[in-house]
């Protein structure tokens, strides 16, 4: 990293890009069950579907620090357990396995074989593995292919073969797929184009004669060398192969799918083709051709079957009639049933679908029947001709609501994430994020809020206000919680836990005191505390009564299943234990206390103990006390700690930890929770009491309480304070303290019944409710509101919480048009029945757009207005701006575009509408509409004025009573407009290639002057302004950059009233006079498309937030000494060393992908700090002069001070 840098940022991921690339299935647990590993941007997730549930359980993900550009799995002759073997950028073949008891990725095999990057001439792009396990081809768009030969050496391990080549000039690969060819040598087809003649013909001539072939590659197994077998020209459409099962499964071959048909081949047998049905329907082109763009081959015994999609979702069934002699006698295909377009389908032996959806949630599909019996029309090959030449008549389906196939599940992917606002508009204690996600029918406008989601079992009303509940066993073997009960200030009410829960009277609980404590005390005995005594039940009834002295009471108790403390009014403490027989003893001396006692906590007896060894006291000066229970050392103090509240709750625990020196993984912890609304954790020496490494958190303004709990098999705190919170340890080990979307609760305890085996038992005001966590792996809940095209952009109303989002897709039926048509249509081209268009989709018409504007209420959770654009007009920006002429009333502005066509970019024109809020915000009124040359790509309220960017001009208008005044305009960028910001007469405008330009307005003169912009092209798509000279931004290569305006400059921009010498300063190579500093610069592998400044939890400090466009949010976290920059530095350092990319990138190479990495520190790469052995945690820590559990501490505090 380059030292000049004086800003210091440090990069986290929030949430991960949720787009699948690629998805393949194999047993790579060596388990029976199939799993689903996708690619998703630099991750490798692996997915564990659950058949019983119908549910996709996320089991790991790991970060390769690269691009992932293909995966195959594959499986060795005899053996159970699959292998993936990724392509990637970084020149490399890897050969993962993954190892399902540390549930981590092992790298076996790393073959380098060219330059890393993305490169025409490099392999990765495509992957093939043969079916039998025996060799892979990897191969790039032109020129290079390789192949490597698998095998197993005598220790029965996985062994790769040097490459062998089979590279030609000149071509370029459309697809790739290995052929089933059963035990004979492994053969791969690939659709391949010659382009020799026509790149050295000007004519063109050879270019139209250009053939796309079909030619397969034999590696020949006895010689150990790759001969190109067959060549056979194909369809020049053809872009997508599948390979057709072989050897005793089937014919062998492959099928072609080219526009709108798909083709058998194989050599030395005949061909045959069958056309793609099209939708038949009023709003339908009968004319447009189909493209199939995703599939999957089924093997079920004795037979298979295809299921292939168009780009509009529809599934068809495709079979293969076939002889095993003469080879595919026809295909047939039928229409199966519409589900999202895939990036990838994935069907899994216990009869699912995995739907990797191209835009927005993954579906998860069960198949209800496999469509063999059902009244649709079936086509085959018999009737059309295999020459791609001839003519044919087009054939017609009419899609159908879902018969054969049912959802079961969707994972949450906010792929394509458009545009994110950052606002507390429901008044919680953290921010919510709201963000705009998906295309076309699918979109929809997320909330998501910080917090696990809870699933709610019971909630029943009681008779009074409680003020406790606990549960308890029976006797110690018990399973399950037998009792519930519930602490009233006036007396205590005992339920039984059953088929339903009733009360129980007959327990020999004392039922006319309020209780304090309940415990299950040794084999069989039942403990009750209450203010005036303790009351042993034993298994036979019998009651052994403990009265508390006179004129004292008890205030505070704790208990386990071997001991009991009291703390009475007068500040002493009460010790008990269980003797041989089974009776409580108590411990001759009391112990008093300074002050009085608050809560106190034993801790469960360790096992194989007769005895937990501490006793937390809290008093209300502020301390808690570490009490010894050793029969040498009873009550003795062994350590204090000071506090800056008096606590509420105490409890001491152990927990897994990632950072124990020692080889067995748990520490004991004391939690503290204070009467300010603080939670403490710190660690409990288990030899000498002393209390180390403390970790605070702000929780809530009310007291906190503690209990522990039991949540997916790992012990758990439960804190509650104005919202209750659950501390865990996530699968990277680190401690995570997350809020529950779930009420505030008064009191909270663990639960535990056939029905609900890990649940919580909480007190809500006058109810019980039982609820439990069901995953920890989501910390961010999403509630979604759907929207009808794909969204652009948003903008909040000035004062009430409202959003209003512009939404257009192209090449769509306005609302209008498809009026039009089924009104004109009497019956012809099919029926008028209206099918929902989120499983559809929207009628295409090219050259026609579809746009709205919404009017969004987050906190209702609906749309409360739709504003249909109409006459082809798109909407391409929004704005709120005020103007002092309408008594600073601020209004809604919308750009817009008529007739857009993208590429190469042109219109007829732009209008720039204006609309007025009616009832704060609710409604929009249309004012009016004002021309423009060419659409409005961004536009901001400036000084009680409009700005607007069209084309390469910026212009200012003010608001008049028919239209729009422009008062103001000035070239100021060299090709298009594509965002504004602005501070005080400071306007920042980006460019769509040439990064940003600081402008200054001068309003005695009227004139906009550029005074600074940037050295490097930046394909600008997001800005925001950090402070008067800073600004923030990414473009759409993937990178995040601050720039910054040199001081002197942005000082004598200001100076002068009427800009003279800023006019005539000398430009500088064709640019303005000055040019901006770079400050930092980072690669983030998704493409920022919005940045801005926020605080993301309660009392945490500001960070730049920003979102990409595969459903990444992450944050860049300034530093804030310089002692933290050198640590995590050189922390990173040890980590680019010890814990190497998985696939073989450089990472320091990657993360500076285009221009060097400056002034960011990759805080996802120092998180995997954790995962590492403990030795090599051990090594780094001493290099870096400090313990292992301060290292994690420092990474920890680094998330949990800005996020979750």
């Amino acid at each position: 990293m380059s030292g000049g840098s004086n800003m210091f940022m440090y990069s986290l991921s929030v949430l991960q890009p949720s787009a699948v690339t690629q998805a393949i299935l194999g047993s790579f647990s060596g388990k029976k069950q199939q799993e689903i590993v996708v690619a998703q941007g630099s991750r490798l997730c692996l997915l564990r579907p659950d058949a019983a549930q119908g549910k996709v359980h996320e089991v790991l993900t790991h970060d390769v620090f690269g691009i992932i550009r293909s995966m195959a799995s594959f499986r060795l002759a005899g053996s159970s357990i699959d292998y993936i073997i990724v392509g990637t950028d970084s020149g490399r073949i890897t050969i993962l396995e993954y190892q399902p008891n540390v549930n981590k990725f092992n790298r076996l095999h790393l073959e380098t074989f060219g330059k890393s990057g993305v490169r025409r001439v490099i392999p990765g792009q495509y992957l093939a593995c043969d079916p039998k396990g025996r060799a892979c081809l990897i191969a790039s768009v032109e020129k290079n292919k390789l192949v490597y030969v698998l095998n197993r050496n005598a220790q029965a391990e996985l062994t790769i073969s040097s490459a062998l080549e089979a590279h030609r000039p000149h071509c370029l690969v459309f697809a790739l797929v290995a052929l089933d060819v059963g035990y004979d040598n492994p053969v791969f087809a690939a659709l391949e184009v010659d382009y020799g003649e026509s790149d050295q013909d000007p004519t063109g001539i050879a270019f139209e004669e250009t053939e796309k072939m079909l030619v397969y590659y034999e590696l020949d197994l006895g010689l150990n060398h790759v001969v190109r077998k067959w060549a056979d020209p194909v369809d020049r459409t053809a872009s997508i192969l599948f390979q057709v099962p072989g050897g005793a499964d089937g014919p062998s071959g492959v099928l072609i799918c080219a526009e709108d048909c798909i083709y058998y081949r194989h050599v030395g047998r005949r061909a045959s083709r069958v056309p793609i049905p099209r939708r038949r329907g009023v709003t339908e082109d009968p004319n447009r051709k189909r493209v199939i763009v995703a599939g999957v081959m089924h093997k079920m015994r004795g037979a298979f079957f295809f299921l292939l999609q168009t780009e509009d979702g529809d599934l068809f069934k495709v079979t293969l009639d076939y002889e095993d002699d003469t080879g595919v006698n026809r295909i047939r295909i039928k229409y199966f049933d519409t589900v999202p377009v895939a990036s990838s389908l994935c069907i899994l032996k216990s009869g699912f679908l995995f739907v990797a959806s191209e835009a927005g949630n993954h579906q998860f599909y069960q198949f209800e029947k496999l469509g063999d019996d059902d009244e649709e029309i079936e086509f085959n090959s018999d009737d059309f001709s295999p020459e791609p030449t001839e003519k044919y008549l087009p054939t017609y389906f009419s899609p159908r609501a879902a018969e054969n196939l049912s959802l079961v599940d969707s994972m949450h992917s906010m792929n394509p994430l458009i545009d994110c606002k950052v606002a507390n508009l429901s008044d919680d204690d953290a921010p919510q994020i709201y963000t705009l996600c998906g295309s076309g029918p699918r979109s929809t406008f997320r909330i998501l809020k910080h917090g696990l989601e809870t699933t709610e079992i019971v909630s029943s009303e009681l008779p009074g206000v409680p003020s406790a509940v606990w549960t308890t066993k029976l006797t110690s073997e018990d399973e399950y919680d037998a009792y519930i009960v519930l602490s009233f200030t006036n007396g205590t009410l005992v339920l039984s836990i059953g088929e339903t829960v009733e009360e129980v009277t007959d327990t020999g609980f004392l039922s006319s005191a309020p209780t304090l404590a309940v415990q299950q005390l040794g084999e069989d005995g039942l403990l009750q505390v209450h203010p005036k005594g303790i009351r042993h039940i034993r298994a036979d009834r019998r009651v052994n009564e403990w009265p508390a002295p006179q004129h004292r009471s008890i205030v505070a108790a704790t208990t386990n299943s071997r001991q009991v403390a009291v703390a009475l009014s007068s500040g002493e403490i009460v010790y008990f234990e269980m003797d041989a027989d089974g009776q409580l003893a108590e411990y001759e001396e009391k112990k008093e206390m300074t002050g009085t006692v608050t809560c106190l906590s034993l801790g469960d007896v360790p096992e194989g103990r007769l005895r937990s060894s501490f006793l937390a006291v809290g008093c209300d000066d502020s301390t808690v006390r570490i009490l010894s229970l050793e029969p040498d050392s009873t009550l003795e103090s062994k350590s204090v700690q000071a506090l800056t509240s008096a606590p509420s709750a105490l409890c001491i625990m152990s927990m897994p930890d990632s950072a124990s020196e020692i080889s067995k993984s748990t520490t004991l912890y004391l939690h503290i929770g204070l009467y300010s609304g603080v939670y403490l954790r710190t660690v409990l020496d288990t030899v000498t009491g002393e209390l180390t490494d403390t970790r605070t958190r702000f929780l809530g303004p009310k007291p906190v309480k503690i209990s522990q709990v039991v949540v997916q098999g790992q012990p758990s705190v439960l804190a509650l304070s104005s919202r209750p919170w659950l501390g865990y340890n996530d699968h990277r080990g680190q401690y995570m303290l997350t809020p529950l979307t779930y009420p505030a609760l008064e009191w909270g305890w663990t639960f535990s019944s056939e029905q609900c085996p890990e649940g919580m038992v909480g007190i809500q005001g006058q109810n019980l409710r039982i609820f439990a966590i069901e995953k920890l792996t989501d910390n961010l809940q999403q509630e979604t509101i759907p929207l009808t095209y794909t969204p652009r952009k948003f903008v909040k109303h000035p004062e009430a919480p409202i959003f209003y989002t512009i939404e257009a897709d192209a090449h769509t039926l306005s609302p209008e048009t498809k009026k039009t048509l089924t009104e004109n249509s009497n019956g012809t081209n099919g029926d008028k029945q209206q099918l929902p268009t989120e499983e559809f989709g929207y009628p295409r018409g090219d050259g026609h757009w579809a746009s709205c504007i919404s009017v969004v209420d987050p906190i209702g959770k609906q749309v409360l207005q739709k504003i249909e654009l109409t006459e082809n007009e798109a909407a391409c920006s929004v704005c709120v701006a005020s103007f002092p002429s309408q008594d600073d009333q601020s209004f809604l502005v919308v750009g817009t575009g008529k007739d857009i066509v993208m590429s190469p970019r042109r219109s007829t024109c732009g209008y720039i509408h204006v609309y007025r809020f009616l009832e704060d915000g609710k409604g929009l009124e249309f004012v009016h509409k004002t021309k423009t040359d060419e659409p409005p790509l961004a536009m901001l309220g400036f000084q009680g004025r409009l700005l607007v960017g069209t084309g390469k001009t910026l212009k200012i208008y003010d608001l008049g009573m028919r239209q729009l005044l422009r008062k103001a305009q000035a070239e100021v960028v060299t090709n298009l407009i594509v965002g504004l910001q602005t501070q005080g007469s400071r306007i920042i405008v980006s460019d769509v290639q040439e990064s940003i330009t600081y402008c200054v307005y001068k309003y005695q003169d009227n004139r906009i002057i550029p005074f600074v912009d940037d050295m490097l092209a930046r394909w600008t798509t997001a800005t925001f302004m950090l402070d008067y000279e800073t600004v923030a931004g990414g473009d759409k290569f993937g990178n995040f950059w601050i720039v910054r305006c040199p001081k002197k400059v942005s000082d004598e921009s200001d100076e002068d009233p009427a800009g003279g010498h800023l006019l005539h300063e000398r430009s500088y190579l064709q640019g303005t006079p000055n040019r901006l500093e770079l400050m930092a610069h980072f690669y983030t592998q998704d493409i920022p498309t919005s940045v801005q400044k926020a605080q993301l939890v309660a009392g945490g400090r500001e960070s730049i937030v920003w979102t990409g466009l595969q459903g990444s949010l992450g944050l860049m976290v300034p530093f804030v000494s310089r002692e933290d920059v050198d640590f995590f530095q050189n922390l990173e350092q040890h980590m680019r060393t010890e814990d190497s990319p998985l696939a073989g990138r450089d990472h320091l190479i990657y993360r500076g992908y285009y221009v060097p990495v400056k002034g960011v520190i990759d805080g996802d790469l120092c998180e995997r700090f954790s995962l590492l052995s403990r030795d090599k945690k051990a090594m780094i820590a001493a290099e870096l002069d400090r313990s292992v559990r301060e290292v994690e501490r420092k990474i920890a505090d680094m998330r949990s001070r800005v996020a979750y």
